[in-house]
C-alpha cells in the first residue's frame, strides 16, 4: 500500500441492493482482506431502494476521504440511459477504483415448472404475450438487461418484475411469484442442488465448469449472446489519486490469494482485477455499447 495514504477511520462498504445478491457477495468476500490490507475495520452496509440509486447516492454525497465506498456493477453502465430521473449522474459522481468479481448468470425457474428447455419457455411466451414474468434485482441491473435482451432477440413479450436485490428476486422465482429470471450462479447453486430450481441456460459465451451440463443461451439459437454480472469498487468523485492507488492495491491483496481464487472458482466466479485506468476505460466502453443496446433492444425501466 502506498505510504502517502491510509484511511483515517473505519471503512463503510455501501451495497445499494439487498443482502444476498452479486454486489453484496462481492463486498462481503472482499471486506476482511481489505480491512487487513488497510489497517481499518471494513463494514458492509446494505442500502437498497430506487433501483440502487439510494445507496449509490450515499457514496456520491460522502466526503472523498476513502472511508465511504460503493460496491456496484451494471448500474454504473446502464443508469445514464435507463434511470435518467434518478438525480444522480453515474458518469461523473464516482471515482473508479477496481473491478472485483465477474460471475455468470443462470436462467432459472421453479423445479415444478413444465418447461424443460429454453425453447419450450420462449415458444409458450411467444404464444401468450405478456403472460409470463421475469424477476430481476431491480431496474438497470445485469439480470434485467440479460432478460430484456433475450426477450428482444427471441421476439417475445414478457413482464419485468423488479425487486430490491438478487435474493428477493430469486425468492420470487422459488415461490412462483415470477415465472423465471436470471440469477447469479453462486446464489442459484444451493437451490439447484436441493432440487428446488431448474436451470435452462447460462448467460456466458462458454459453459461453466461448475455446471457443465447447462447449455449457454448462445448455443440455444442466440449466437453472440454473452452477458455477465460484475462488481467493482468506487469512491466519491474527488477521491485523491493516492487513495485510489492504495485502495486498488488493497483489492489486489484481498482477492489475490490462492484461497480466494479457490472460493471464487467453486462458485463459478472469477476475480477481474486491474488498474483504476483500465477500470475507467472499461466503463467508457461498456457505456458506449449499452447506449446502442438500450436503443436496439428497446430496454426500458419498469
Amino acid at each position: 500500500m502506498p505510504a502517502d495514504w491510509a484511511p483515517a477511520d473505519r471503512i463503510r462498504l455501501i451495497v445499494p441492493f439487498a443482502a444476498g445478491g452479486g454486489n453484496d457477495r462481492a463486498a462481503r468476500l472482499i471486506a476482511p482482506g481489505l480491512g487487513a490490507a488497510l489497517g481499518q475495520p471494513v463494514m458492509v452496509e446494505n442500502h437498497s431502494g430506487a433501483s440502487g440509486t439510494l445507496g449509490a447516492g450515499i457514496v456520491a454525497r460522502a466526503a472523498p476521504d476513502g472511508t465511504t465506498l460503493l460496491v456496484d456493477g451494471a448500474n454504473q453502465v446502464t443508469a445514464p440511459f435507463l434511470l435518467r430521473q434518478a438525480g444522480l449522474d453515474y458518469r461523473d459522481a464516482f471515482a473508479p477504483i477496481s473491478r472485483l468479481v465477474l460471475t455468470p448468470l443462470l436462467l432459472v425457474l421453479r423445479a415444478e415448472s413444465r418447461f424443460d428447455s429454453l425453447a419450450a419457455l420462449l415458444d409458450r411466451a411467444r404464444m401468450q404475450p405478456g403472460r409470463f414474468s421475469y424477476a430481476s434485482s431491480g431496474n438497470a441491473v445485469a439480470n434485467h438487461v440479460a432478460a430484456a435482451l433475450l426477450a428482444s432477440r427471441a421476439g417475445v413479450s414478457v413482464t419485468h418484475s423488479p425487486f430490491r436485490g438478487g435474493a428477493p428476486a430469486l425468492q420470487a422465482i422459488l415461490s412462483g411469484e415470477a415465472d423465471f429470471g436470471f440469477a447469479i450462479l453462486a446464489a442459484a447453486l444451493a437451490p439447484l442442488r436441493q432440487g428446488r430450481l431448474r436451470a435452462l441456460a447460462i448467460s456466458t459465451a462458454a459453459r461453466s465448469p461448475v455446471l457443465p451440463a447447462v447449455p449457454t443461451v448462445a448455443e440455444q439459437g442466440f449466437p453472440g449472446y454473452d452477458q455477465s454480472s460484475w462488481s467493482g469498487l468506487f469512491g466519491p468523485a474527488g477521491l485523491s489519486a493516492a487513495a485510489i492507488g492504495a485502495l486498488n492495491a488493497a483489492c489486489r491483496e484481498a482477492l489475490g490469494t490462492a484461497e480466494m481464487q479457490r472460493r471464487l472458482a467453486a462458485s463459478g466466479a472469477a476475480s477481474i482485477l486491474g488498474t483504476p485506468e483500465e477500470f475507467r476505460a472499461f466503463l467508457q466502453r461498456e457505456r458506449a455499447a449499452m447506449q446502442v443496446l438500450v436503443g436496439t433492444a428497446r430496454i426500458r425501466a419498469e
